[in-house]
């Protein structure tokens, strides 16, 4: 190990940088974050260090570095392309015993910079020893992806509470199996799910109690929104939940990409449900989650897009809800952002729309009776899901109530996959396009101005080779 890794305090601390470039700038924010009293000593400033002058922020000696000038402060930084100064700075911080960095140079650094991964009070460091900068930001980048953000919290949570314990329990054995139960049972998926509050009487009332019962994870139900079918749509929360679930109910909507990334052990049953076709009832879905649950189990609801957009959430939730059963809600991209992006259709334009209306092209009862007066107003977009068996009724309602029979549309067929289609015609013409191809399910409909803008805009669809670039003309 050729540097040993520390964290320094620098609060209040007299940090200077030498130096007042880009690299210099980036250098002052990370001073800044730990909260160090920065002075900056260069001839110019570029514009962010400048500002940060001006406001009072740091503060700015003008003019070339001088012998001597470090002597006073905590931690030095030499940032400039003058390596006569780099080597003079690196020399008398050496000769001071003052920790210091020469940017991009190893040989005069008695300290190196790390990349960091913040989730204060928790802070990860990693460093190649300056072998590869390059090689640790891309560590770093995947640390962000698998620590969640809300473990900050939870830290300060234990960090209030650490005196209360240590005073509650005399013993460090004790006190050890507390916070093992504690972090990883239900107070910790509390704090992840934003209910601070109820993570800090829950953890209260154990240690007033002592009675540790209350802090293991009974069963609950995970609703969460797998998007539209590419796995990079996920979130952060709906991944960490995916690794969690003892036992996952999925649909067709869901994509094996995406089961394929549930935990590996955990038991999947698959809910499918076609359009009169349901291989498990509504209602049985609801009571199957209501029994799991009371089991103790970790269940995983996966839904295609968005839960609470055409997904059945509420009706799914108002079961658990009454049967006071604890339940986390993670949003997903829904299909007409996630289909509509990827096929380079905008939902709004200034020009073209100015609002946009989601509607279902069945309802619950198999009826097929929208507001047609509201979506055959002019400026708007439409965004028809499940609508690909009603097509041909779509595109005459709304003739029928004033749509130009020459008003763009298109058909997306299976977006944001491998699989992707679109298919584009004219209100009157899109329904014998359509039926010309074998479309396959699911699908969804666009109706407005905004679809003329697709051979512009397109900039990712899996069925057209060198469709990714954007373009750049507009």
């Amino acid at each position: 190990m050729d540097y040993l890794p520390i964290f320094l305090r620098l609060t209040n601390q007299a940090a200077l940088v030498v130096g007042g470039g880009t690299v210099a700038a980036r250098k002052v924010s990370l001073l800044r974050q730990a909260n160090a009293c920065v002075t900056v000593v260069s001839p110019g400033l570029e514009d962010s260090l400048s500002r940060l002058s001006a406001d009072k922020e740091i503060e700015h000696i003008s003019g070339p570095y001088q012998d001597d000038m470090i002597k006073h402060y905590r931690l030095v930084i030499a940032a400039t392309d003058d390596a006569e100064v780099n080597q003079k700075v690196y020399q008398q911080a050496k000769a001071y015993n003052i920790p210091v960095n020469v940017v991009d140079h190893p040989a005069l650094c008695s300290f190196i910079m790390p990349s960091i991964v913040d989730r204060s009070p928790i802070v990860l460091a990693i460093s190649t020893g300056g072998s590869s900068p390059v090689l640790a930001r891309m560590i770093r980048s995947r640390l962000e992806a698998l620590i969640p953000a809300s473990y900050g919290r939870l830290a300060s949570l234990a960090q209030k509470y650490r005196s209360a314990v240590k005073a509650k329990f005399s013993d460090v054995e004790h006190r050890r199996k507390f916070w093992e139960k504690t972090l990883e049972g239900k107070v910790t998926e509390l704090v992840f799910s934003g209910r601070d509050k109820e993570a800090e009487n829950t953890l209260q009332l154990a240690i007033d109690n002592n009675d540790e019962s209350g802090l293991e994870e009974k069963g609950e139900v995970y609703l969460v929104g797998a998007g539209p079918g590419d796995p990079d749509l996920l979130t952060f929360r709906a991944l960490r939940l995916m690794q969690r679930a003892d036992v996952v109910l999925y649909d067709r909507l869901v994509s094996e990409e995406i089961v394929a990334m549930v935990r590996r052990d955990a038991e999947k049953i698959y809910v499918g449900k076609e359009k009169a076709n349901h291989s498990v009832p509504q209602e049985d879905i609801n009571k199957l989650l209501v029994r799991l649950a009371k089991q103790g189990k970790r269940v995983l609801r996966l839904k295609g897009g968005d839960p609470f957009i055409f997904g059945r959430g509420g009706e799914e939730i108002k079961d658990l809800f009454h049967e006071n059963i604890s339940f986390q809600v993670v949003p997903g991209v829904t299909a007409a952002a996630g289909c509509a992006a990827y096929a380079g259709i905008p939902l709004t334009h200034r020009e073209f729309s100015q609002s946009v209306s989601f509607v279902t092209g069945h309802l619950k009862d198999g009826s097929f009776n929208l507001n047609w007066n509201l979506l055959s107003q002019p400026n708007q977009t439409v965004v028809i899901y499940m609508g690909l068996t009603g097509l041909e009724i779509i595109g005459q309602k709304l003739i029928e109530h004033g749509v130009s029979h020459d008003m763009p549309a298109a058909l997306i067929q299976q977006g944001t996959t491998k699989n992707q289609r679109v298919i584009s015609a004219t209100l009157s013409t899109l329904h014998e396009k359509v039926k010309a191809e074998n479309v396959v399910a699911p699908t969804l409909v666009i109706v407005g101005e905004v679809v003329t803008l697709r051979d512009q805009l397109r900039w990712f669809d899996p069925s057209e080779p060198g469709s990714i670039a954007i373009n750049n003309a507009l």
